[in-house]
């Protein structure tokens, strides 16, 4: 199915610790009094000098960050977490780290909880959604490197064929505004509505309908609960990854995104984008290992556009969008 012109449009919006001094005081033998001071204080700076020279060197010797034993990644439930417990965390092990998962079932806490240091690194979003949170709630956190992604696609519910659409048909979609408004942009390429001209694709919002010929009427729903919701609903906009952990394979969907636009990244907080811990989780994730462990277990997902492996781009307004998702 090509590309409409609204495509085209989305695709060009993408791209010391103090230490206080201690006084001696007393009235008798001072001089001694300041030798031992002296003392303890070489003994302290030799204790912690040796120290800190032991953790260098066991860091040196397996081959992490020096700053950092134990790297905690935050992602929401499924193919994402997957990644991480059969590939990325075994890989990082192996060199040396200490890796911790946590997984979320919700889009809000995994940014929060990074923000927060509860987690180093999350991976669930894509860029779009993470540069609206991340201006909405004031967090200083970026992306670092894109990851395999399940693309966004309409399930059956009550009805099994898109010709089967009918006046008045109940389509279940995610409500976070980014992701719904994928939603629309997808519904708007099957026909079914048809946006307003010259709106901001990754904002539209209800408002934004200008024609809704089939009476189409939205049930917007948390993403994690979209799966579920299919027997209640004639179709069904499903997140990928929330689609695959809930059992659905990619190709019993109807109709997928066609845009690469959203392929998922990883993020961080700005402050460790130079670190050598950020540099080794991002070498795991693009390894030829991983690689092939996403090839074997994740068929039909888009991979990171560092990768190569994506189809050609067939129109102007794809190629486009690759090109942005590679930023």
């Amino acid at each position: 199915m090509k590309l409409t012109h609204l495509s085209s449009h989305i695709a060009q919006l993408l791209a010391t610790v103090g230490v206080a001094g201690i006084a001696l005081v007393g009235c008798s033998k001072p001089e001694s009094k300041t030798e031992t001071t002296a003392q303890a204080s070489t003994t302290t700076t030799t204790t912690t000098t040796t120290a800190s020279s032991t953790t260098t060197t066991a860091a040196a010797s397996t081959g992490i960050d020096p700053n950092k034993s134990e790297i905690v990644i935050g992602t929401t439930v499924g193919d994402f977490g997957d990644m991480v417990k059969n590939s990325v965390k075994p890989q990082l092990e192996k060199q040396g780290y200490k890796v911790r998962l946590v997984e979320f079932s919700d889009y809000v806490r995994p940014n929060k909880a990074l923000a927060d240091g509860d987690i180093d690194i999350n991976v669930f979003q894509h860029k779009p959604y993470l540069d609206t949170f991340k201006k909405d709630n004031n967090l200083d956190i970026v992306e670092a490197f894109q990851v395999p992604t399940a693309p966004l696609g309409i399930y059956p519910g009550k009805l099994n064929d898109l010709k089967q659409v009918k006046d008045g048909t109940t389509v279940a979609a995610p409500n976070d505004p980014s992701n719904f408004a994928r939603a629309l942009v997808m519904l708007n390429e099957l026909g079914w509505v048809k946006l307003k001209a010259n709106i901001n694709p990754l904002t539209a919002s209800k408002n934004d309908i200008a024609e809704n010929p089939k009476n189409i009427k939205l049930v917007e729903l948390e993403a994690a609960q979209l799966p579920r919701a299919r027997s209640d609903v004639d179709f069904a906009v499903i997140n990928g990854n929330y689609a695959t952990s809930s059992g659905i394979k990619l190709t019993e969907a109807l109709f997928q995104e066609p845009s690469y636009a959203y392929v998922n990244w990883s993020a961080i907080r700005t402050k460790d984008k130079d670190t050598q811990w950020v540099k080794d989780v991002t070498n795991a994730y693009n390894s030829e290992e991983f690689k092939q462990y996403a090839h074997k277990t994740f068929p039909g997902y888009k991979y990171p556009a560092i990768w190569g492996e994506n189809p050609a781009p067939t129109t102007p307004a794809a190629a486009s969008a690759t090109a942005s998702a590679a930023k």
